[in-house]
């Protein structure tokens, strides 16, 4: 029989808060205790190490706390390691007596990760610059708004803001359209405009319009590439269009396309148009390391592809530095990882028929460019991911936090297909003796076992959020009355396996609930709130531990229903 591996940590006492040391050697960061004066009472090992380095960081913890009049909140402070520099976040709780826990927290990895979205935003903007002899965007007016500092055609910036690109363009175009006041998207268009000196030079340009919220046209943006002396280009040249061509395209995905998985969809297929590739798929790594496919672009996507590729096959591809090909059925197959920070979170996949040219060395050149971009944005996916966790879901339960409740509920009730549905609020009952007698951390367990009963048997489309503190409320689409009370039923029933988490005998836990039925039209977000509200003040003023449904908005008719278990 293995060990329990909870066999070390003492465990919780039922009539007061852990020691202090245990409460330090339990916690995963560092934790350090300090008393009255800030000095260090105590120290986990994690905190130790941290401690022998030195530095100034203790100091301007100790002088931060100093100037603190309430909650200190967080801070975030380098330390300087033998391994290198660590970014501790340090999380201060006041402690009777004016001691304080200081709790800390691993943000390098964090911080690391911001910083190069931030430089390869950055990189992404040089690389526009770089590419191209002069970026520009116009206004509502069609005239030039923005022309990057260089300027263009001889002209300083300043002389060509204001003036309308028409003027520029040469005799023989005439009143053709323009890239500059175009309403879809120009991608490397031929264009001559007429220089300071009324010489004419050729330019291949790329633009996107702009548009307002209300649809209406706001100007456009582009980037002009002067081809004066290549009209004629030779075939290597053609090969550096394609691959700027590509690197526009992805870097304008990622540095405008503010949603990731969109992007990659994007990148997929601007991947395969300038490999001149049949498809192209973008898998991205779980985090127990498996590819899974996350974009596709493809008129037909190959039955070989269709139930994805051999497990061993993406292993191999993952495992490799260099680049993958192989014959899949009637398709050549070129693949290459991505990786962000040297740790593999992907692979791109592109083919083509095999009564195709085979790739030379020109494609893979091509492919290790997106590769590295796709690697970025898978990245910056993760991290979007993560952001949109911490924001939406309530840190203890990981229910929703009362803004996204409130808002997914406000969608859901603006769709005319609702039909009935109920708003069920809760509150705990007798949920301030369980933390006055057994601390916290016991009140934390109860808040999530609340948590745990609140989804358990919900359906796909229910939400449930905890509104903060011991308040809780599900919100059940197409619901009548009769269902929403089986459910308050149940909820009440679930109670009897959480009372030996109760402050005692005498003050057993449980919920007052409060129903509220909607129907479409009947009234507001706030004004069903209200009535959930005041039901579950209804049933709470019958003893606690009831239900009690809403009485009907104005003009509807339904009797109040309270019950108890």
């Amino acid at each position: 029989m293995s060990a329990d591996p909870t066999s070390d940590v003492p465990p919780v006492s039922p009539s007061g808060p852990l020691p202090t040391s245990t409460l330090l050697a339990a916690f995963p960061g560092p934790a350090i205790w300090l008393d009255s004066a800030h000095a260090v009472a105590a120290a986990n090992a994690a905190a130790e190490e941290l401690l022998s380095a030195g530095g100034r960081w203790l100091t301007d913890i100790q002088g931060w706390l100093a100037t603190c009049s309430v909650a200190p909140g967080l801070r975030s402070l380098p330390v300087e390691l033998p391994r290198g520099v660590m970014i501790v976040e340090w999380a201060a709780t006041p402690l009777p007596d004016g001691d304080i826990l200081l709790l800390g927290r691993d943000a390098t990895l964090e911080r690391q990760l911001r910083q190069t979205l931030i430089e390869s935003r950055r990189r992404y903007k040089d690389l526009v610059e770089v590419s191209s002899d002069f970026a520009w965007e116009t206004g509502s007016d069609g005239r030039f708004v923005f022309v990057t500092p260089k300027g263009a055609l001889g002209y300083t910036p300043d002389a060509l803001i204001g003036r309308n690109p028409k003027d520029l363009a040469v005799t023989e175009w005439g009143d053709l359209p323009l890239p500059f006041d175009s309403r879809r998207p120009v991608d490397q268009a031929e264009l001559w405009l007429k220089r300071v000196d009324d010489l004419p030079a050729c330019f291949v340009v790329s633009a996107v319009p702009l548009f307002g919220p209300q649809g209406e046209w706001m100007g456009a943006r582009g980037v002009c590439r002067e081809t004066t002396e290549q009209v004629l280009r030779s075939a290597e040249l053609a090969r550096v269009r394609n691959r700027e061509k590509m690197l526009a395209h992805i870097v304008h995905t990622l540095r405008d396309q503010l949603d990731a998985q969109k992007a990659l969809h994007v990148a997929a297929a601007e991947t395969a148009r300038a490999l001149g590739a049949d498809g192209c798929r973008i898998y991205r790594a779980t985090e127990t390391g498996a590819l899974r496919p996350a974009a596709d672009f493809a008129a037909e996507i190959p039955e070989e592809l269709r139930s994805d590729l051999s497990r061993p096959v993406l292993e191999e591809i993952a495992g490799s530095e260099d680049q993958h090909e192989l014959t899949l059925g009637g398709n050549r197959l070129l693949a290459a990882r991505t990786e962000h920070r040297q740790a593999v979170n992907g692979a791109v996949v592109i083919w083509r028929g095999d009564d195709s040219d085979p790739w030379d060395e020109e494609d893979r050149m091509l492919l290790s460019g997106v590769a590295d971009h796709i690697g970025i944005a898978h990245a910056h996916l993760a991290y979007q991911e993560r952001l949109r966790r911490l924001s939406e879901r309530d840190g203890l339960t990981g229910l929703f936090n009362r803004r996204t409740f409130f808002e997914r509920l406000d969608e859901a009730l603006s769709r005319p297909d609702t039909g009935p549905s109920a708003l069920l609020y809760v509150d705990l009952d007798n949920f301030k003796a369980v933390n006055d007698l057994h601390g916290h951390q016991q009140g934390d367990a109860v808040l999530v076992a609340i948590g745990g009963l609140l989804t358990n048997g919900v359906r796909p489309g229910d939400l449930p959020g905890r509104l903060g503190g011991d308040e809780f409320v599900l919100w059940l689409g197409r619901t009548d009355e009769a269902q929403a009370v089986t459910v308050a039923e149940r909820l009440l029933a679930g109670m009897v396996a959480l009372r030996h988490l109760s402050a005692g005998p005498d003050k057993p836990l449980g919920l007052s609930i409060g129903i509220a039925v909607h129907r479409v039209g009947s009234e507001t977000l706030q004004e069903l709130t209200d009535r959930a509200d005041s039901a579950m003040y209804d049933a709470k003023k019958r003893g606690k531990g009831h239900y009690a449904v809403a009485p009907a908005p104005r003009g509807e008719s339904s009797p109040v229903a309270e019950a108890s278990l």
